[in-house]
């Protein structure tokens, strides 16, 4: 009976070492250069494009290698209320281009979409394809995402928004839809530097 105690907690040592391979915990946002705080919000914006960085996030997948841009924002609420969060994300170059965020489940389709070929006198109905699955195709990439809809006071939130575009030094992260859930009004937009660690 002993041994049989033995080889369980064994197993469920191991599996809870498995479960904290997974874990992603990012520190507070004052702690990252390029951070910004208003009105008692502070926002941090960090580009995932280094290897070693992208690994504590992504495992073995790094999304800048498929010219994919993950930034993680990391949003601490100091105002003593909720938060409403109807976020909205570009990424300000440093010439002024702005390039909109795409959508996580986007992103797990980057490079893997496979079209059916064309075949010379084949009929005009169209023949279901199958969409190959891509590098991205990991469960991080929208397990990670920014999802958080409300935070409530004195808590913070964090997740990844991903820009299909090169890292340029000098780059903004331009985020709005923060509002008072109270009286629907927003809170003025941020411009957070996005800098390497």
């Amino acid at each position: 009976m002993r041994r049989v105690t033995i080889v369980l907690l064994s197993i469920a040592a191991a599996a809870g070492a498995d479960k904290d391979k997974g874990r992603f915990s990012p520190g507070a946002a004052s702690s990252y250069a390029g951070h910004q705080t208003m009105e008692q919000i502070t926002i941090a914006a960090v580009p995932f494009i280094g290897e070693e960085q992208a690994r504590t996030a992504f495992g073995k997948v790094n999304p800048y290698r498929y010219g994919v841009v993950p930034v993680l924002v990391i949003l601490e609420n100091g105002t003593g209320k909720a938060l409403r969060l109807d976020l909205e994300a570009e990424l300000v170059l440093p010439d002024g281009r702005h390039v909109e965020a795409t959508p996580a489940a986007d992103i797990t389709r980057v490079n893997g979409v496979s079209k059916p070929p064309k075949i010379p006198g084949q009929s005009p109905l169209p023949l279901p394809h199958r969409e190959k699955k891509g590098p991205l195709n990991i469960w991080e990439i929208e397990g990670r995402a920014f999802v958080a809809r409300m935070l409530p006071a004195s808590d913070s939130s964090n997740g990844f928004f991903y820009f299909q575009t090169e890292y340029q030094p000098g780059s903004r992260l331009y985020l709005t839809g923060v509002k008072d859930p109270a009286s629907g009004k927003d809170y003025f937009y941020f411009e957070v530097p996005v800098e390497k660690q």
